[in-house]
């Protein structure tokens, strides 16, 4: 058989893990789950629908990731098995799921074998395109295929992302196309006493921010804001620093070399009219100048060593955004927001003076954020599709 044989060559590949020990903790009784995502950026939508199946169905995930995942009550997590035959088996006997789930579109051929066997079901959410497990090129004849047959159900994010996986031999009546998934909200809290003071002392000021601003683009920041100033002479910078510990020395030099009206938070002091840059006590309150600020540059995007902060972050609380070409563990996100018109790319410290300047003008920003919001909440409907086919299928209904 052509699937035999693809698979037979597949499990022919040198070993990844030659001790091929595990490390797993007891497995608790009660019912489980497993989800699997092959990047921490991919899974988002996959820990969101696990937070609901933790919080209104009981259930136990496991979740295995190659990256890290923030860790929360019910959520198990794990490396996944190496994808061989053995692994595989001694996985599944130890955990036991019902079902499992996988996202984005990696294909783990032994792993699908085993589950057939066994008639575990497996779903594939947020579908981007198939590939299989990295570091298995090869030519393995109709192994994509039989893997991809495995799955009941194949949610797809768009239309093409549905061409791909019918082409890799998807079944036709188990391809839909649902959208992405919601992800986990990004809209961080804040003190509401403490933004409406401050917002009645800046009034009518416009205000952009710069989050998670790392050394290196310090003076790229500082250019912009001159450059923004000419045209908007209260303009106030708000910069938060992404080392905390920058916040003291930045200040210094913006005042004593830049000659700059600086304000601190850490020495209680406050955004008063005279102020022109205003340094943040490290990241701490987020939430609160995400709501102060119409405009926010994603600090590490332009000269840094990637983006430091999640741009869902000011989208969720109608900041727009501007980034620059370093997108860091993000880049399917600003994917997202850039192809919805929902943030906007600058490549230099001059592309990001021209930029905020162009967003002084409040409907063009309104704009962008709006578009941004939009994002930020999609996919809850998406999830909720998904939480229904986990119930029918963990409840014995197919």
């Amino acid at each position: 058989m052509v699937h035999s044989l693809g698979l037979t060559l597949y499990n022919m590949r040198p070993r990844r893990d030659p001790s091929g020990g595990h490390a797993w903790p007891e497995r608790l009784a009660g019912r489980l789950i497993w989800m699997h995502s092959p990047t921490a950026e991919a899974g988002r939508g996959l820990l969101e629908l696990a937070a609901r199946l933790i919080e209104e169905d009981g259930l136990t995930v496991l979740f295995t990731c190659t990256d890290p995942v923030p860790l929360r009550p019910g959520l198990i997590r794990q490396p996944p098995p190496e994808d061989r035959p053995a692994e595989v088996r001694a996985f599944l006997d130890h955990w036991r799921p019902e079902m499992a789930l996988f996202c984005d579109g990696e294909l783990r051929p032994a792993l699908m074998h085993e589950a057939g066997e066994r008639g575990m079901p497996l779903l594939m959410v947020d579908g981007r395109a198939p590939y299989l497990l990295k570091g298995r090129d090869g030519w393995y004849p109709g192994l994509m295929r039989s893997s991809l047959q495995g799955f009941s159900h194949v949610l797809a994010i768009d239309e093409a992302a549905a061409r791909a996986f019918r082409k890799g031999g998807a079944a036709l009546s188990a391809v839909a196309v649902t959208g992405r998934m919601e992800e986990n909200s990004a809209a961080l809290p804040c003190l509401e006493a403490e933004r409406a003071a401050l917002a009645k002392l800046l009034a009518t000021r416009p205000v952009w921010l710069a989050v998670g601003l790392p050394e290196a683009e310090e003076t790229a920041v500082i250019l912009a804001h001159r450059a923004a100033q000419s045209l908007a002479h209260r303009l106030l910078l708000i910069i938060a620093p992404q080392d905390p510990a920058r916040a003291e020395p930045l200040a210094r030099r913006l005042a004593e070399d830049e000659g700059w009206i600086v304000a601190e938070r850490a020495e209680d002091q406050e955004p008063e009219a005279e102020v022109e840059v205003f340094v943040a006590d490290g990241m701490a309150e987020l939430g609160l100048w995400y709501r102060l600020a119409p405009i926010t540059f994603m600090g590490g995007s332009l000269a840094g060593q990637g983006c430091a902060r999640n741009p869902m972050e000011p989208a969720a609380l109608g900041s727009a955004i501007l980034y620059g070409p370093r997108p860091g563990s993000f880049g399917s996100t600003f994917g997202r927001l850039g192809a919805a018109r929902a943030a906007r790319a600058v490549g230099s410290a001059v592309d990001l003076g021209e930029a905020l300047s162009d967003l002084l003008s409040p409907d063009r920003a309104a704009r962008l954020a709006q578009a941004a919001w939009t994002v930020a909440s999609d996919g809850a409907e998406v999830t909720e599709n998904a939480v229904g086919l986990v119930r029918k299928f963990t409840s014995g209904v197919k």
